[in-house]
């Protein structure tokens, strides 16, 4: 079994400091607990499932397909309209430990409306595998999608990556990528939507879901996006909620400002009013903040390419 940081909850440590501005494993844990820090978290889940039923019905033409060997290692792909259409894959979060990505159909809506070919993605989750796993099975989606996507009025040369909470982790890792490993162009990624991402793991390893992830020290420096940058030509969008915890917001802020000081295209979108589960309504609609950042990317692309 891998090894894991034990702490004791309730104690008080030395010089007023636990890890960072924390002075208690309490104190951490409350900052990582998203689902403690909005209280109406149930209402969320039960909204996302009825939008992604609401999405299935009305985006009829959907396809389920296996990526990998393992049960897990499957997509949806809902087709644009027209042929040749840029490609948005969207990863779900849920702390690499719960949910699917059937429960995020409804993420689907804005782009595809947009015309945009969309691809949900699912992944095998912890305890039952470890975090490096998930990042090779989602690189796997990834070359998949890449050549196969043509098939479902996909352009292969125009695919953009999100993905929320810990698939904003697992989108940002997908620029730490050598494609040429799956025989794929280096720039085959165009451009990275991280929402209310993780990016550090290292204080996640500290807090009250490690026990489930057991993040290794060697983990946190192969796993850790923050710590893996490097001049890269893919633009990045890094969005969060102003109602997001503390934790949070830095994980996403501390990410982008080191992604710009290497050199690299960034810009933040903080939506107003907007807490880590609500900020996802953003991708509902056309219009909708989230799909406008998808658009942007697709938009800072085409202009690159011309």
């Amino acid at each position: 079994m891998e090894k894991y940081h034990q702490v004791s909850k309730g104690i008080n440590f030395p010089n007023n400091n636990f890890y960072g501005k924390y002075v208690t494993q309490e104190q951490l844990d409350a900052d990582y607990d998203v689902e403690k820090a909005v209280s109406d978290f149930p209402d969320y889940i039960k909204e996302y499932t009825r939008n992604s039923e609401e999405a299935r019905r009305i985006l009829k033409n959907k396809t389920v397909i296996a990526y990998g060997p393992t049960l897990m290692e499957r997509l949806t792909v809902y087709p644009a309209k027209e042929s040749g259409a840029p490609v948005f894959i969207f990863i779900h979060g849920g702390y690499w430990k719960i949910g699917l990505g059937d429960d995020y159909d409804f993420v689907a809506m804005g782009a595809s409306n947009a015309n945009f070919t969309v691809v949900i993605v699912n992944y095998e989750l912890a305890p039952k595998v470890n975090i490096p796993e998930m990042v090779r099975q989602i690189r796997s989606s990834i070359g998949w999608t890449s050549q196969n996507i043509s098939k479902f009025n996909g352009d292969p040369e125009r695919i953009f990556v999100g993905g929320h909470s810990a698939g904003g982790h697992l989108a940002a890792m997908t620029a730490t990528t050598n494609w040429s490993d799956y025989g794929l162009p280096k720039n085959t990624v165009k451009g990275i939507l991280a929402v209310s991402g993780l990016f550090d793991l290292e204080p996640v390893s500290r807090t009250f879901v490690q026990p489930a992830i057991r993040i290794t020290a060697d983990q946190i420096l192969s796993s850790s996006p923050i710590r893996l940058i490097v001049s890269s030509k893919i633009p990045l969008i890094a969005a969060w909620g102003a109602q997001e915890t503390e934790a949070f917001i830095t994980q996403s802020s501390d990410y982008l400002e080191a992604w710009k000081n290497a050199g690299n295209k960034g810009n933040a979108l903080i939506i107003s009013e907007a807490n880590h589960f609500s900020i996802l309504r953003e991708f509902m609609t056309e219009d909708g903040l989230l799909t406008k950042a998808v658009i942007a990317l697709e938009n800072e692309n085409r202009t690159t390419i011309l």
